[in-house]
């Protein structure tokens, strides 16, 4: 049996992993390393990809740098946070501010450190996207279409990181990026739908806030439109692999989302097309393994 102060530390373990959003880091970090072995770096040898210490330290940097920034948005968000989501926010509140505050700071010191192992650009590169993560939490958060455009640019920013460091140009790879871009500006803007209520109440000034509702839902329509064409683009033009039956199950499921989309006007539904949405991310995250299955036989 634990004792109380065992499981007061141990919920404030939960609660500070619950503010990081611990699962969404593993996820980057899973995919950082599946796209520098399948798609950055295809020609390189799999142990040399692996044991790779400049990678290690870009993906340890870039994990440092997103925790931080969930913490800071979780501290200018914790007012709206506790209208969209009471049940989490109560979670969040065992840890205190200050100490979350003393962690947003460690955290960015130690991406630093991460990042000068690799050069002193790769430092400036993170010392920039520090500060452009705190400037979206405190300011462009707040304003149409900039705050969802400078969230989806921060997203797709620690693949960024390992695009430039092995230096690899090919198409495929901006084609990759656009879709994930697109899938990703679309989460932004369901979950704005989603948060209405918190966003309304304390003057956020969201897409559905300003514009409303149909709007929104209109610029959602276009955003699928454009990404089910990058998806058959990918299919047709290059070379993916069995990743294809992952390309067709994100059209299907993005024409579930604007059918579904079009009956939405309760946040429960908007919860829904949310949820659609990660799962696309996320198993396109565990579907670049089927790029090419015989890499592991063949490269280790």
């Amino acid at each position: 049996m634990l004792s109380r102060r065992q499981k007061l530390i141990l919920l404030k373990f939960f609660s500070l992993f619950s503010v990081v959003r611990g699962y969404n880091i593993l996820v980057v970090v899973i995919a950082q390393y599946l796209a520098s072995i399948y798609i950055f770096a295809p020609d390189r040898p799999i142990k040399e990809v692996l044991f790779d210490v400049n990678l290690l330290m870009l993906v340890l940097a870039s994990s440092a740098t997103i925790a931080a920034g969930y913490i800071i948005n979780n501290f200018y968000d914790s007012e709206k946070d506790l209208i969209n989501r009471p049940r989490k926010t109560m979670l969040d509140r065992l840890v205190s501010q200050n100490t979350k505050l003393s962690f947003y700071f460690v955290l960015n010191f130690l991406a630093l450190v991460f990042a000068s192992y690799v050069s002193f650009r790769t430092v400036i590169f993170f010392a920039i996207y520090i500060f452009a993560i705190w400037l979206y939490s405190h300011r462009f958060k707040k304003q149409p279409m900039t705050g969802n455009l400078v969230s989806a640019i921060l997203t797709v920013i620690p693949f960024f990181a390992i695009f430039i460091y092995y230096r690899n140009f090919e198409l495929v790879i901006f084609a990759h990026a656009i879709f994930l871009f697109l899938l990703v500006s679309m989460r932004e803007l369901t979950k704005d739908l989603e948060n209405l209520k918190g966003d309304l109440a304390l003057d956020y000034k969201t897409v559905p806030v300003v514009y409303g509702e149909k709007t929104s839902k209109t610029i959602l329509t276009i955003l699928v439109i454009f990404t089910i064409v990058s998806a058959v683009a990918l299919i047709l033009f290059f070379n993916i692999g069995h990743m294809f039956y992952f390309f067709y199950l994100s059209v299907m499921l993005l024409i579930l989302f604007l059918l579904i989309l079009w009956k939405s006007n309760k946040k429960t539904h908007y919860l829904i097309l949310h949820n659609i949405l990660k799962f696309i991310i996320v198993a396109g995250v565990f579907s670049i393994l089927l790029i090419d299955s015989s890499i592991v036989l063949n490269r280790i």
